[in-house]
């Protein structure tokens, strides 16, 4: 175990992490980030990002996840790359264990976020940016009059689908099965939308396109048999995965699997918080994960003023 006792851990370098960051090393706190993968999180598959504030001419993913890291470090946080795989409580010092070994701190702040969940059909990662994406409020401006597809029944998928209709010309929504999941409220929204059609009992085999996403090939599961859908954008929806995976026997987590907390970002276990994507009620955008990680950083700063051992 490393002898350096860092003040603030987090885990997650998307926008809540380094949010937290930059907040805490500003504030002259020992900070290390963790990350498993790039920094920016899941905004890196965005190929351009238009509300994020301070970008009127909007920005690519990859590149607001860059310079948001750049500024964070620009006081002092410590970034290393590697994946938390278990999370121990000695007194009032946590260890985080890793990959690349084990880290101590004071205060954690977990920001991992949660994974969109993947079709994992051909194409799709190809076609990751380039039509294919997992968030409708991110990406529906994009497609002004063209037709585009939305993957599942919940009421993540109604909504997309509600949303994109400001934007695209025919919004399809493919279930695998003859009835959506979705509330009986969004489901009579969906219904009466002119602008919406639904593909039932069907499934995606693939993806096509060159450079950008042109059609679909469609399955139906209970007669096999193929189509194929002219599309230029696939929406995804069919749930997240939290990364919490490594915490369940120490924190509270909803039924989702994400971290219950109160509005500071805490836990009930003292100076453990979390922010973003990974916790519960998370409004699941770049900005409001950011504002999580500024309350959470703030939180922490006081629990090492106020409450640490």
């Amino acid at each position: 175990m490393s002898e350096n006792v860092y003040e603030v851990i987090i885990i997650g370098g998307g926008p809540a992490g380094l949010t937290t960051g930059l907040y805490t090393s500003r504030a002259g706190l020992n900070s290390l980030l963790i990350e498993k993968g790039l920094f920016g999180g899941q905004i890196t598959y965005a190929e351009h990002v238009e509300n994020f504030p301070g970008f009127h001419q909007g920005i690519s993913g990859l590149e607001l996840g860059e310079r948001m890291q750049a500024q964070a470090t620009k006081y002092g946080l410590k970034t290393i790359f590697a994946e938390a795989t278990g999370l121990k409580i000695q007194g009032a010092l946590k260890i985080v264990k890793t990959t690349d070994g084990d880290f101590t701190g004071k205060t954690i702040i977990l920001a991992g976020g949660a994974k969109r969940n993947r079709l994992g059909v051909p194409g799709e990662d190809k076609l990751i940016g380039k039509g294919v994406s997992y968030c409708a409020v991110c990406d529906g401006a994009f497609f002004h009059n063209q037709p585009v597809a939305v993957v599942g029944g919940g009421d993540t998928a109604v909504t997309e689908a509600l949303h994109l209709v400001k934007f695209a010309s025919r919004v399809t929504v493919i279930h695998r099965r003859r009835q959506l999941r979705a509330t009986r409220i969004l489901q009579e929204k969906a219904f009466s939308e002119p602008k919406i059609d639904f593909l039932w009992n069907t499934t995606i085999s693939a993806i096509e396109g060159t450079d950008m996403v042109q059609r679909i090939k469609l399955s139906n599961v209970e007669t096999g048999k193929s189509s194929i859908l002219e599309v230029s954008g696939v929406f995804i929806s069919i749930g997240s995965q939290p990364d919490t995976d490594y915490v369940k026997q120490i924190l509270p987590l909803d039924e989702f699997a994400r971290i219950i907390t109160n509005e500071n970002m805490e836990t009930p276990v003292p100076g453990i918080l979390a922010a973003g994507d990974i916790r519960h009620n998370s409004a699941g955008q770049a900005i409001t994960a950011a504002g999580d990680g500024a309350t959470a950083a703030i939180y922490a700063q006081k629990y090492l003023t106020e409450g640490a051992g």
